[in-house]
């Protein structure tokens, strides 16, 4: 693995280190230097910015009113709500669509209309806004039809609206095709042309959102909106980080508010679903238990039943009612994991057998009847383990769907759109796109896919990568460094979780093997044995456990919300440590997550000097919890 650093720019984080120091968010001296550091590298330059950033709340939403589409939008749900009319949702069936369904929709009732709602079968009706739907609407009296995170490609969903005499509104985030948009009533989409809305990035739920908002500043009072905003904010919070679109802006706000509130969701669906997933204790939710515990559990009825489950989840009053539905998606996320692992050890063969599968540059792969609700996260397995874009496509007679995952050098709608006579239909963006295609095509389409992208990539765009943002040597980590890096929170797409280096550590005892692919490391930043022996006596008293160190908890307000209770270090502590120091004494627990093999490669054994790439995180057990390093990377040094 290549480790390339991310730039640094030292003039521009000491400018604003010194402006975060004079402000009224209080950060300990010895982590600003590297909090400004992370904030640069991210763009963010200027104190009030980084406050924001920081520390969003809903004054940072924009004005709904700024996206093109929305007056009109708002009108004429306006005219519905007056004229009780009725309105149908059409969705997705992923959780970005169906959790769109479930904010609008009470939007809409909370201002006293009433909304059904259409989330299509993945297997029977597909992705997009099928003709038939419209036409049944239409003849049941419905006169206005809203869709969410879907639409925007509906040219003939939009035809067929208007000549059944049924307005359409469309409210999506994919990226409109080369004929522009529909000629729907009104389109809400921050990607099409003409709109100037500043955040770009918003998924589904979150267009959904800024309909929902806009319609309650209309009927709502101040109080009111701002409650319901935020009870919104833990489900759009949800969708925003499962659909993987960058957490900045206006998204942050989305996520960091949503995390917050998650910790005590009155919604009875949505605390059966933290239930199951084992999160409702009502600590603090990351973003990675939301998109690797919530997230599947919600795509589960999307991929393996029907998705209209995730709806009525979220609809469902009485807990136990709730908790049998929350069970049957922990069910069915179990079935899709089973299917998932068939469908990837069928893969990883045909890979093992067929060099061209290994040498080629856009791995496409077909199968016959593979379950269309998993092959899109089978695309993003092979893209893991292979480095390549990759398409999967499940075959049923003359009829073959596919998805497909990139990396960030190939962008995999532009190579779809270089061969559109191939498709029945087809849309995505730079990284995911779902298509369907005549099974005869196949072949076609992995030959020009393969072509297309051998003069766009190079093997290095193969090679794996691992980006660090500083080095920071062990000695440099405190419990006050860790509190500051909690309010770059959450990490996801644009906000990565920060990476350091440490170059020269100490291994300080064998690695320990754990399940047979993961290994827990003691290191230390010891100089040499001697040192090294010292650090193993010495570390059952100076063990970044903040449990174990002497606290003063002074609670800190910024912008009227608590920031952060600082835990001191022994009076020594510096804020510039010496080369050699008592800091270098200290051992800190290290959890290499599929490591074990690299480990077992290079022999480790205990003295053994290394250089380290990792993250630093909190383990919160009881008994033996306190700072711990995540390794991302582990290179033995001479």
């Amino acid at each position: 693995m290549r480790w390339t650093a991310n730039p640094l720019n030292s003039p521009k984080a000491q400018v604003l280190a010194a402006a975060l120091c004079a402000s009224d968010i209080r950060i300990a001296p010895s982590a600003l230097s590297v909090l400004a550091d992370l904030l640069v590298a991210r763009g963010i330059e200027d104190a009030e910015v980084a406050a924001r950033f920081l520390l969003p709340s809903l004054a940072d939403l924009h004005d709904p009113m700024r996206m093109s589409g929305m007056k009109a939008a708002l009108d004429r749900l306006d005219a519905a709500l007056e004229r009780k009319e009725k309105i149908l949702i059409y969705g997705d069936y992923d959780v970005d669509g169906t959790t769109a369904i479930v904010i609008l929709k009470t939007a809409i009732e909370l201002c006293g209309g009433t909304a059904d709602f259409h989330v299509p079968h993945r297997i029977r009706e597909g992705y997009g806004m099928r003709d038939e739907i419209i036409e049944r609407a239409a003849a049941d009296g419905v006169r206005l039809i809203i869709s969410v995170d879907t639409g925007i490609r509906a040219f003939a969903a939009a035809e067929t609206a208007r000549r059944t005499g049924v307005d359409l509104i469309v409210t999506d985030h994919h990226l409109p095709g080369v004929d522009g948009i529909p000629h729907a009533l009104a389109v809400v989409n921050p990607n099409q042309d003409g709109c100037d809305y500043p955040c770009k990035y918003l998924c589904g739920a979150g267009v959904a959102f800024k309909l929902a908002q806009g319609l309650m500043q209309r009927h709502l009072d101040d109080k009111d909106q701002s409650r319901l905003l935020m009870s919104f904010m833990k489900v759009v919070a949800i969708a925003t980080i499962a659909d993987a679109v960058p957490l900045l802006g206006e998204n942050r706000v989305f996520a960091k508010l949503g995390l917050q509130g998650l910790r005590r969701p009155v919604n009875v669906g949505l605390r059966a679903l933290l239930e199951v997933a084992k999160l409702g204790d009502g600590h603090a939710l990351t973003s990675t238990e939301v998109a690797f515990r919530l997230a599947p559990r919600l795509n589960a009825a999307g991929r393996m039943d029907i998705a209209r489950d995730v709806v009525d989840l979220f609809n469902e009053k009485d807990i136990e009612r709730a908790r049998q539905m929350a069970g049957r998606l922990d069910q069915l996320n179990a079935e899709r994991q089973e299917e998932e692992r068939r469908i990837m050890d069928n893969i990883e063969s045909r890979i093992e057998a067929e060099p061209a599968l290994r040498e080629a540059y856009c791995i496409v792969l077909d199968g016959e009847d593979w379950h269309r609700g998993v092959i899109g996260i089978t695309a993003s397995r092979v893209v893991e383990r292979h480095g390549r874009p990759t398409l999967i496509i499940s075959r049923v007679g003359d009829e073959a769907h596919g998805s497909g995952r990139s990396i960030p050098a190939f962008h995999l709608l532009q190579a779809i759109e270089s061969c559109p006579e191939l498709f029945s239909r087809y849309g995505g963006h730079a990284h995911a796109v779902g298509f369907a295609l005549p099974s005869a095509n196949v072949d076609k389409l992995r030959q020009h896919l393969d072509t297309y992208a051998r003069a766009r990539l190079t093997p290095a765009d193969f090679e794996s990568q691992l980006a660090f943002d500083r080095e920071l040597s062990l000695r440099e980590i405190t419990p006050e460094l860790h509190q500051a890096l909690l309010l770059l929170e959450p990490f996801g797409m644009g906000n990565c979780e920060p990476i350091f280096t440490a170059h020269a550590v100490r291994l300080m005892a064998p690695p320990q093997a754990l399940k047979d692919k993961h290994v827990r490391l003691r290191v230390s930043q010891a100089a040499n044995a001697t040192a090294a022996a010292a650090a193993q006596d010495f570390t059952p008293r100076c063990h970044p456990d903040a449990s174990s160190l002497p606290q003063r908890n002074h609670e800190v307000t910024t912008r009227g919300a608590p920031l952060l209770a600082f835990e001191k270090w022994p009076s020594t502590h510096s804020s510039a440590p010496a080369p050699s120091s008592w800091r270098d004494n200290i051992t800190f627990k290290a959890m290499g997550w599929r490591l074990k093999e690299s480990c077992d490669r290079q022999q480790l054994l205990a003295g053994d000097r290394l250089d380290i790439a990792y993250s630093l995180g909190m383990n919160d057990h009881p008994e033996f919890g306190g700072l711990e390093l995540t390794l991302r990377d582990i290179v033995r040094t001479k």
